[in-house]
């Protein structure tokens, strides 16, 4: 039951490619659950279909256009914000809805022999090895940054104007973790697709936020946590027939409900069954 699926080459790169992808989005998702970025996650995750698109017609590789349209959209984000009354929530859901549809249409009107609705929903199983090459590079690159500018984050997430305070730029902090949004944002969409990125990228921090208070053990739990996630919803998938990026979603959220009910300090009926015996 465990060994059926590795006998195929596709399920092995499925495997492999979801693995790396989990990782360096769980290792976002923890600032961005504590800088409160979540939306923004939700935004360059859908903007980068059109440039996806672009790419597609251009003949340049799908990363490229996808980290184009990426910077884009956070850069008009931040314009509609800075000169206008719009808030920033809505600024938000103008630019990555206006984002989006353009690449919806240039989807339907763009003749192709490839199926790029598998951008939209993924199609983990159909990956191949360049695929994976490229997811890759991205993630190790991805990764690199984060390792090594990790305090820095850090401060950045808890505390900016101490941050600031101290001679960082939180300015160059802010796009540093904007430009790793969209890098990982790539990344994510050739495992589980556009519409699916953003829950890669927030659900792992989400639920290791609920495990525990110290930021270390975040980024030691939420990527294991994802990674293992990754490998049971391939596998469900496989013996279940069923979407592949769908599955793997699916079982973060299990995970995350699990947390949301029974962390040993967060869960609500954890913390509901300690106020009992007080109570009484």
């Amino acid at each position: 039951m465990l060994t059926e699926p590795l006998s195929y080459p596709f399920m092995v790169r499925a495997l492999a490619t979801t693995v790396i992808a989990a990782i360096v989005c769980a290792l976002l998702s923890c600032w961005l659950v504590l800088v409160g970025w979540s939306l923004m996650g939700d935004a360059v995750s859908h903007a980068v279909l059109p440039g996806v698109v672009l790419a597609y017609i251009l003949g340049a590789p799908f990363a490229l256009g996808a980290i184009v349209f990426g910077v884009l959209a956070v850069v008009l984000i931040g314009v509609v914000r800075a000169t206008s009354r719009v808030k920033e929530d809505a600024a938000i859901g103008i630019v990555f809805t206006a984002l989006f549809a353009l690449g919806l249409a240039l989807v339907s009107v763009t003749p192709s022999h490839v199926d790029l609705n598998h951008i939209i929903f993924g199609n983990i199983l159909g990956i191949a090895n360049a695929d994976m090459v490229q997811v890759t590079v991205l993630a190790a690159v991805a990764a690199a940054v984060i390792l090594v500018k990790r305090r820095d984050l850090m401060l950045y997430a808890f505390d900016p104007t101490h941050a600031h305070a101290i001679g960082l730029s939180t300015r160059r902090l802010s796009a540093i973790l904007l430009g790793l949004l969209a890098v990982t944002s790539v990344v994510a969409l050739q495992v589980v697709g556009v519409v699916l990125v953003v829950a890669m990228l927030i659900v792992p921090g989400a639920t290791a936020h609920l495990l525990t208070d110290r930021f270390s053990r975040m980024l030691l739990i939420a990527p294991a946590l994802s990674a293992t996630c990754s490998v049971t919803g391939i596998y469900l998938s496989y013996h279940l027939d069923a979407a592949s990026g769908a599955m793997v979603v699916l079982t973060q959220a299990a995970v995350f409900t699990a947390a949301y009910l029974f962390a040993p300090l967060r869960g609500i009926i954890v913390r509901r069954a300690r106020r009992a015996p007080a109570a009484s």
